[in-house]
């Protein structure tokens, strides 16, 4: 990445993060890129657990502290990364583009690719100076379940999640298996190829559009609790497909038993 060596380097967020554990901390303090600070997905860019599902979104001026003490400057460019999914560092891609940061990129492939390309880690603590940012939230389309349910009749609804979960074959984490009525199964692995990275936006928008996703339909993606449903909609922007995200996801909606589950492999 040249851009660390030039005269406006970026900040670094390191977001390492593994679905119900453990915490990822340790291999941060073991090696990271240079200047990268670490960011707790669970803690720091997630509220707690509850009604709201199992990573709603954290308070806007907690989360803007956090920023703030990794050194997040209004204007100034960021990039994070994550151990290689790209799951969690799209969660905070999200979060910052949601709250108004208006230059953010994820670092595709993550710490893996970066060490597969001769990229230097160090296991220096990181000494970021204090940052401006102040998030405004609404930057980017944002859906509650109500929404979701609408969208899923009036335009295009993306569950990020395995198939089988959105089939109901199996649930492991969530009350109930199934998807919400009208929405349609997307996995989000399938937005990267085998080297991890993502695919082309040619090959992305071409996915997309077969889907019932394209730039002339409202379109919004959930997933199990927000993150990996994050990095879909980052995969939507580089296809050149604007889209909203229902943050609370399965893990909100399969807790109220009042609300409709469909099962099997088509939409209703």
């Amino acid at each position: 990445m040249a851009e660390l060596a030039g005269g406006r380097p970026p900040v670094l967020l390191d977001v390492r993060w593994q679905l119900g554990g453990p915490d990822l901390r340790p291999e941060y303090e073991a090696g990271h890129l240079p200047g990268a600070v670490f960011v707790d997905l669970d803690r720091e860019l997630a509220g707690p657990a509850g009604a709201g599902g199992r990573h709603p979104l954290p308070d806007p001026e907690a989360f803007g502290a956090v920023m703030r003490r990794a050194g997040v400057r209004a204007g100034a460019p960021v990039v994070v990364y994550d151990g290689g999914q790209g799951w969690a560092a799209a969660r905070a891609w999200w979060l910052l583009r949601w709250t108004g940061h208006e230059d953010v990129r994820v670092l595709d492939g993550g710490l893996a690719a970066w060490t597969a390309r001769g990229g230097a880690v160090t296991a220096e603590p990181a000494t970021p100076e204090e940052g401006d940012f102040k998030p405004t939230p609404g930057a980017l389309g944002l859906l509650d379940a109500d929404a979701a349910a609408a969208l899923a009749r009036t335009g295009t609804l993306l569950d990020a999640r395995a198939g089988e979960r959105y089939r109901g074959d199996v649930e492991p984490i969530d009350r109930v298996g199934g998807h919400i009525p009208g929405a349609v199964s997307a996995p989000t692995v399938e937005n990267v190829g085998p080297d991890g990275l993502f695919l082309p936006a040619a090959a992305l928008r071409a996915r997309f559009e077969a889907l019932g996703a394209s730039t002339g339909t409202p379109v919004g993606v959930y997933c199990g609790s927000g993150v990996s449903g994050a990095h879909e909609v980052l995969a939507l922007a580089v296809a050149g497909v604007p889209a909203a995200l229902y943050a609370g996801s399965w893990s909100e909606w399969s807790s109220d038993p009042a609300r409709p589950v469909a099962t099997g492999p088509l939409p209703r």
